[in-house]
């Protein structure tokens, strides 16, 4: 007999246990994060149980995703409905986050579950050791540069200099820095996925001075399309 309870009888293990793996989670990560038992999100994982629709808001804040992804499997394609929804950000508005090494804005800070953040970042650190530790978030990142020179450091790549109009997409889940080069403001839009709280924690962790970072000699140029 088939099943037409509804929300009761979603099953969303498959999707849980992804997020949770795609974010490098433990369960007990994910219990912290979502407010639900360990020994119940190893259940739900399992499909040894259901839960109700309370459970699964805390589980979809928790894992900073549509709860409409909770009533698929893994595989199932994200179907979006069509909102309408929108925001508009004035030049100096959106959310901002000073650090040592940056002045974010997010913009579009005022819509939630969004499929990327959008974050225009002006660069203040001159050098790799000015900067310190590189930072790394989970999700990938795509880079434009609006204006001035830039020098992208990563973990597993030798430095590459990006002038305006230049673009860079890559792993951000690969430790990273933007270095300014030379006097000039510098500053990038990027456009980052993953969970948008992740993000916002590696930008506001401070990165003390650290020793000389060893990296790979003289960045490649990439030349500006047109």
């Amino acid at each position: 007999m088939s099943d037409t309870s509804g929300v009761s009888q979603a099953r969303p293990g498959a999707v849980i246990k992804e997020q949770r793996l795609q974010r490098g989670w433990t369960l007990a990560e994910a219990s912290e994060r979502t407010g639900i038992p360990i020994s119940t999100l190893s259940r739900v994982e399992n499909d040894k149980i259901s839960l109700g629709y309370d459970k699964l808001v805390k589980l979809s804040q928790g894992l900073d995703i549509d709860i409409s992804r909770l009533f698929g499997g893994a595989d199932a394609p994200v179907q979006r409905a069509v909102t309408g929804r929108r925001s508009v950000t004035r030049k100096h508005e959106g959310r901002a986050i000073e650090t040592p090494n940056y002045s974010h804005r997010y913009v579009a800070a005022d819509l939630l579950n969004k499929s990327f953040i959008p974050v225009v970042a002006e660069l203040r650190a001159r050098s790799l050791e000015e900067f310190g530790e590189l930072v790394s978030h989970p999700g990938e990142e795509f880079a434009y540069v609006v204006e001035g020179t830039v020098d992208l450091y990563t973990a597993l790549y030798a430095p590459v200099r990006l002038n305006v109009g230049d673009s860079i997409y890559f792993d951000s889940g690969m430790a990273h820095a933007y270095i300014a080069v030379g006097e000039g403001v510098c500053r990038v839009l990027s456009i980052c996925t993953g969970a948008e709280a992740q993000l916002v924690a590696a930008t506001e962790r401070q990165t003390p001075k650290a020793e000389p970072v060893v990296v790979p000699a003289s960045p490649r140029r990439i030349k500006a399309a047109g």
